[in-house]
Protein backbone atom coordinates (compact mmCIF):
# COMPACT_ATOMS: atom_id res chain seq x y z
CA UNK A 1 0.00 0.00 0.00
CA UNK A 2 1.23 3.11 -1.14
CA UNK A 3 1.42 6.10 1.45
CA UNK A 4 -1.11 8.48 -0.16
CA UNK A 5 -3.45 5.07 0.51
CA UNK A 6 -2.09 4.88 3.47
CA UNK A 7 -3.12 8.78 4.86
CA UNK A 8 -6.22 8.20 2.84
CA UNK A 9 -7.66 5.34 4.70
CA UNK A 10 -6.24 6.76 8.16
CA UNK A 11 -8.63 10.16 6.95
CA UNK A 12 -11.45 7.87 6.22
CA UNK A 13 -11.23 6.26 9.49
CA UNK A 14 -10.73 9.84 11.39
CA UNK A 15 -13.62 11.01 9.63
CA UNK A 16 -16.19 8.45 10.54
CA UNK A 17 -14.54 8.58 14.07
CA UNK A 18 -15.59 12.81 13.63
CA UNK A 19 -18.81 11.32 12.63
CA UNK A 20 -19.39 9.51 15.62
CA UNK A 21 -18.45 12.44 17.67
CA UNK A 22 -20.85 14.57 15.78
CA UNK A 23 -23.98 12.15 16.42
CA UNK A 24 -23.05 12.07 19.94
CA UNK A 25 -22.66 16.03 20.34
CA UNK A 26 -26.50 15.81 18.57
CA UNK A 27 -27.57 13.41 20.75
CA UNK A 28 -26.13 15.23 23.97
CA UNK A 29 -28.11 18.79 22.51
CA UNK A 30 -31.40 16.88 21.75
CA UNK A 31 -31.67 15.76 25.40
CA UNK A 32 -30.61 19.69 26.77
CA UNK A 33 -33.06 21.18 24.49
CA UNK A 34 -35.49 18.18 25.30
CA UNK A 35 -34.80 19.14 28.83
CA UNK A 36 -35.12 22.95 28.61
CA UNK A 37 -38.66 22.75 27.28
CA UNK A 38 -39.75 20.32 30.42
CA UNK A 39 -38.33 23.19 32.64
CA UNK A 40 -40.23 26.00 30.76
CA UNK A 41 -42.93 24.15 30.64
CA UNK A 42 -43.36 23.61 34.25
CA UNK A 43 -41.81 26.94 35.22
CA UNK A 44 -45.35 28.04 33.49
CA UNK A 45 -48.01 25.42 34.39
CA UNK A 46 -46.35 26.11 37.82
CA UNK A 47 -47.02 29.84 37.64
CA UNK A 48 -50.33 29.83 36.31
CA UNK A 49 -51.31 27.70 39.19
CA UNK A 50 -50.04 29.81 40.98
CA UNK A 51 -52.08 33.00 39.72
CA UNK A 52 -55.18 31.03 39.29
CA UNK A 53 -54.58 29.96 43.07
CA UNK A 54 -53.65 33.82 44.17
CA UNK A 55 -57.11 35.29 42.27
CA UNK A 56 -59.03 32.97 44.17
CA UNK A 57 -61.71 35.12 46.55
CA UNK A 58 -63.73 32.00 48.16
CA UNK A 59 -62.30 31.53 51.42
CA UNK A 60 -64.42 31.20 53.95
CA UNK A 61 -62.57 32.10 57.27
CA UNK A 62 -59.33 33.39 57.96
CA UNK A 63 -57.36 30.56 58.29
CA UNK A 64 -58.37 29.10 55.03
CA UNK A 65 -57.32 32.89 53.38
CA UNK A 66 -54.23 31.78 54.95
CA UNK A 67 -53.52 28.62 53.67
CA UNK A 68 -54.04 29.57 50.14
CA UNK A 69 -51.44 32.94 50.95
CA UNK A 70 -48.93 29.93 51.85
CA UNK A 71 -49.68 27.39 49.09
CA UNK A 72 -49.60 30.43 46.74
CA UNK A 73 -46.31 31.23 47.94
CA UNK A 74 -44.72 27.78 47.86
CA UNK A 75 -45.85 27.78 44.28
CA UNK A 76 -43.81 30.80 43.51
CA UNK A 77 -40.94 29.74 45.07
CA UNK A 78 -41.21 26.33 42.81
CA UNK A 79 -41.74 28.89 39.95
CA UNK A 80 -38.42 31.05 41.24
CA UNK A 81 -36.73 28.00 41.46
CA UNK A 82 -37.80 26.40 38.45
CA UNK A 83 -36.68 29.79 36.39
CA UNK A 84 -33.15 29.54 37.65
CA UNK A 85 -33.21 25.85 36.69
CA UNK A 86 -34.04 26.67 33.54
CA UNK A 87 -31.12 29.61 32.86
CA UNK A 88 -28.74 27.09 33.84
CA UNK A 89 -30.54 24.12 31.34
CA UNK A 90 -30.59 27.39 28.72
CA UNK A 91 -26.85 28.11 29.02
CA UNK A 92 -26.68 23.90 29.03
CA UNK A 93 -28.29 23.72 25.90
CA UNK A 94 -26.68 25.90 24.47
CA UNK A 95 -23.00 24.72 24.84
CA UNK A 96 -24.25 21.59 23.35
CA UNK A 97 -25.39 23.12 20.60
CA UNK A 98 -22.11 24.65 19.98
CA UNK A 99 -20.58 21.99 20.74
CA UNK A 100 -22.74 19.91 18.19
CA UNK A 101 -21.60 22.75 15.27
CA UNK A 102 -17.73 22.37 16.12
CA UNK A 103 -18.19 18.81 16.01
CA UNK A 104 -19.90 19.13 12.06
CA UNK A 105 -17.07 21.74 11.36
CA UNK A 106 -14.14 19.24 12.27
CA UNK A 107 -16.33 16.30 10.04
CA UNK A 108 -16.16 18.22 7.61
CA UNK A 109 -12.63 19.52 7.45
CA UNK A 110 -11.65 16.13 7.55
CA UNK A 111 -14.16 15.02 5.12
CA UNK A 112 -12.39 17.65 2.27
CA UNK A 113 -8.93 16.59 3.91
CA UNK A 114 -10.17 12.81 3.01
CA UNK A 115 -11.85 14.04 -0.47
CA UNK A 116 -8.48 16.02 -1.38
CA UNK A 117 -6.25 12.94 -0.76
CA UNK A 118 -8.50 10.80 -2.78
CA UNK A 119 -7.97 12.94 -5.66
CA UNK A 120 -4.52 12.50 -5.12
CA UNK A 121 -4.49 8.61 -5.24
CA UNK A 122 -6.59 8.80 -7.96
CA UNK A 123 -4.27 11.09 -10.18
CA UNK A 124 -1.55 9.17 -9.55
CA UNK A 125 -3.34 5.83 -10.67
CA UNK A 126 -3.99 7.70 -14.13
CA UNK A 127 -2.12 6.42 -16.81
CA UNK A 128 0.09 9.56 -18.46
CA UNK A 129 -0.99 10.35 -21.75
CA UNK A 130 1.91 9.55 -24.36
CA UNK A 131 1.03 11.85 -26.45
CA UNK A 132 -1.30 13.37 -29.86
CA UNK A 133 -1.98 10.30 -32.09
CA UNK A 134 -0.37 11.16 -35.43
CA UNK A 135 -2.96 11.06 -38.47
CA UNK A 136 -2.03 8.34 -41.64
CA UNK A 137 -2.27 9.83 -44.79
CA UNK A 138 -2.92 12.64 -45.80
CA UNK A 139 -5.19 15.72 -45.65
CA UNK A 140 -7.48 14.57 -48.79
CA UNK A 141 -8.46 11.11 -47.33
Amino acid sequence: MTPERKKLARLNRLEKLRAIAKQTAATEAAQAESTLAQLQNLAERTRALAANYAARRDAPDGAALHQVGRFVSGLRTITSTTDGETLRARAIADAKQQALVEAERRRAAIEDRAAAQARVVASKAQVPALGAKRKNGTELD
